[in-house]
């Protein structure tokens, strides 16, 4: 079997939620990491960085603007300086990726002292129970191994009351949107993104990925599972993405006895 088909069945693999996904997408970030800033400005026609403004905005950090606050899934650390830079932040920001080649391609974006990248595994934060203030991942949580676990990890470093933001690729439900988002995001994207990335097949593990996400509906209840109260959500761009909210009750929850 041809090169290029066997690594189109293991992005098409990864993305529907494959054993192999957590290595897959370890690796490939890993190799892309020199040109995903470029790639993530120039596909989303810059428009990523206000949705970026928008999620920093929800994190609500006028409740503890000198608290400790976790950016997951960090990539190159875009999130991560943005918020140090916000008006008002007085406090760290630990930027958490298990690519480590991705948290090395953002040295320089912010104070080391501000910004501290740490490579680890959404999965396994290496955090105490309740240490955060808030936390917030951009485009990283679809790329987990396990969505639900991700969730439940999240909620647990939360100290009470912290807010939780995703901002996530989402895929529009106005049909005409959606026929022009299609066309772009499957066959237009692929197309530069291997072009300037060099790697063929990661660009087409992305509308692959988005593709077998939970749509914005069926996220909220994943995070009311994971215990997140006062869940919200609200779609960007037409549709394009969308920002979900949730917070860790600042009342514990009580478990009825059995």
């Amino acid at each position: 079997m041809p090169e290029l088909e066997l690594e189109t069945r293991e992005a098409e693999a990864a993305a529907a939620g494959g054993a192999e996904k957590r290595a897959y997408v370890r690796r490939i970030f890993s190799e892309i990491a020199p040109r995903y800033d470029l790639l993530n400005h120039l596909l989303s026609l810059n428009v990523d960085r206000r949705w970026r403004a928008r999620a920093i905005a929800e994190l609500g950090i006028a409740r503890a603007p000198a608290g400790t606050y976790l950016d997951l899934c960090a990539g190159t650390l875009d999130v991560g300086a943005q918020l140090v830079r916000t008006p008002g932040f007085a406090g760290r920001v630990i930027a958490a990726d298990f690519a480590e080649p991705m948290l090395r391609a953002g040295r320089g974006k912010a104070s080391a002292t501000l910004l501290v990248p740490v490579t680890a595994d959404a999965l396994e934060l290496p955090l105490r129970d309740g240490s955060v203030s808030g936390a917030l991942v951009a485009f990283g949580i679809r790329n987990v191994a396990g969505l639900d676990a991700a969730l439940a990890e999240v909620h647990r470093v939360l100290e009470p009351g912290g807010r939780f933001v995703i901002l996530e690729l989402s895929t529009p439900r106005s049909p005409l949107v959606r026929a022009g988002y299609h066309a772009y995001f499957h066959h237009v994207l692929p197309a530069i993104g291997g072009l300037v990335s060099g790697h063929r097949t990661a660009y087409a593990y992305l509308p692959r990925s988005v593709a077998n996400f939970p749509e914005e509906l069926a996220l909220a209840g994943h995070l009311r599972e994971a215990g997140f109260v006062r869940v919200r959500y609200e779609s960007l761009t037409l549709g394009v993405a969308a920002i979900h909210v949730g917070e860790r009750d600042s009342v514990p929850r009580v478990h009825p006895a059995r």
